[in-house]
């Protein structure tokens, strides 16, 4: 077998067999193959697409390409959650506790964000001495004991997906349904949970700009999981505006404690029931999903989602002081109010562009190696629909550096319209997909 012969069949449109998909793969995770003849090979796969046979095949051949986590000596069904991220997604550190305070065992492996904040595990580290490096047995152990733990990916966990990726980023080939979905779902996969609920988000804000292009990837995420034995749900939830009001790690910090409190925002607090519903029936703890809301909606009343949490931040060295009292998490040095220069009602709040506005700031970083100001970002004092009167403050920028936050007010300022007429508040989830509601290419 030849890497020449199966560049030359994908880009005459002929579909790849599995041998030949695991000897790309095999050969390229090796050095073997070099990367002119795999970025060839992308943008053939690009051009003329794979079918959902050849996609599951390349799941597949990436998550053998590495590390298998085994989670079997975790007591139950273990389940996951994954994002394909937002704007103030701060959903996994309100979600894992609510659901592990119903007694369903949330093992989560994260990662670092790119772009205009951090990932989870940068949100993470803004309590002080949150460890995110455990080991197998720690991170076994405290899913075992307290039903949560949420720490870093293995670095063998996939290692063809994050060769290709890094070469599809630099080839122009990384908007393709195929590749997006068996680039998440290797991960996915690869870290051992039974049931995974995913939460595509869709609008200006998400990777998929539209309800259709986040149907299809959601559909072939589903039927990969489907093939491979494992129970997958995909909620299509709206990222037109930022999740929440936080924008930034510390402060999506507060606001998570806050709602873990029961004083969280209304769109956090709903994506949080919808998706844990799903978690919970996936996981056999409720037979149906209103229930499941009620039971997550009573952890949140009672304070077990919150001492859950805090059971988390102590299993994993963190300072449990900062979340009884958040004054303690990093703080900027300036707070500077941006003021409406207009009466109306909140029209559109541009996600991307508050994101661009937060990572001018110093919430993200533009490369791996880059430098995250924990306490930075953009705190929203309205969201769509909302009346705001001129002179009120439409949000807070919270920075270290007068210069980067008059950047930052640029960019909010062109990022916010507002209209005379009243809008209608929009909806959060817009689509809910499963393996029975699947019809593909």
């Amino acid at each position: 077998m030849r890497i020449y012969d199966i560049i030359k069949k994908k880009r005459d449109g002929f579909s790849l067999t599995k041998s030949e998909i695991n000897f790309f793969i095999n050969g390229y995770t090796k050095g073997n193959i070099e990367d002119y003849q795999i970025s060839s090979l992308l943008m053939a796969i690009f051009l003329n697409k794979m079918n959902m046979e050849e996609t599951a095949n390349l799941t597949e051949a990436m998550i053998n390409s590495g590390e298998q986590v085994d989670l079997s000596s975790i007591d139950g069904i273990k389940v996951d959650k994954h994002s394909t991220g937002g704007v103030g997604d701060k959903t996994t550190l309100v979600l894992g506790p609510m659901v592990a305070a119903c007694g369903l065992p949330v093992a989560k492996m994260s990662g670092r964000g790119l772009g205009h904040t951090g990932g989870t595990l940068d949100k993470l580290e803004s309590i002080k001495g949150f460890n995110v490096a455990l080991t197998k047995n720690e991170f076994i152990n405290n899913v075992n004991k307290i039903k949560l733990s949420i720490c870093g990916q293995t670095a063998n966990i996939a290692p063809a997906d994050k060769k290709l990726y890094a070469l599809r980023d630099v080839t122009a080939t990384v908007d393709n349904i195929s590749l997006i979905a068996s680039s998440i779902m290797s991960k996915k996969l690869a870290s051992g949970s039974d049931a995974i609920v995913l939460d595509v988000k869709v609008g200006n804000g998400a990777f998929m700009k539209t309800i259709e292009q986040a149907s299809q990837l959601a559909k072939v995420m589903v039927e990969i999981g489907t093939r491979m034995n494992k129970k997958v749900i995909a909620l299509l939830s709206n990222m037109n505006q930022p999740l929440g009001k936080a924008v930034g790690n510390a402060l999506e910090v507060k606001e998570a404690i806050d709602t873990l409190n029961n004083n969280g925002p209304e769109d956090l607090v709903k994506l949080c029931l919808n998706l844990g519903s799903y978690l919970l029936y996936l996981g056999g703890i409720v037979n149906n999903i209103d229930d499941g809301k009620n039971k997550l909606a009573k952890t949140l009343k009672d304070g077990s989602a919150l001492n859950k949490f805090i059971e988390m931040v102590n299993a994993q060295g963190g300072n449990e002081a900062c979340i009884k009292n958040t004054g303690l998490l990093p703080k900027a040095k300036y707070i500077v109010e941006l003021k409406s220069q207009a009466s109306g009602y909140i029209k559109n709040m541009y996600a991307e562009e508050i994101g661009k506005a937060a990572l001018t700031l110093g919430a993200g970083r533009d490369t791996k190696e880059g430098n995250i100001d924990l306490s930075v970002g953009i705190v929203l004092n309205k969201k769509i629909s909302d009346k705001i009167n001129k002179g009120e403050v439409l949000a807070y920028v919270h920075g270290n550096d007068m210069l980067n936050i008059e950047k930052s007010i640029h960019i909010l300022e062109n990022a916010i319209d507002i209209s005379k007429t009243s809008i209608e508040e929009e909806k959060l989830i817009m689509r809910i997909i499963d393996k029975d509601n699947i019809k593909l290419f």
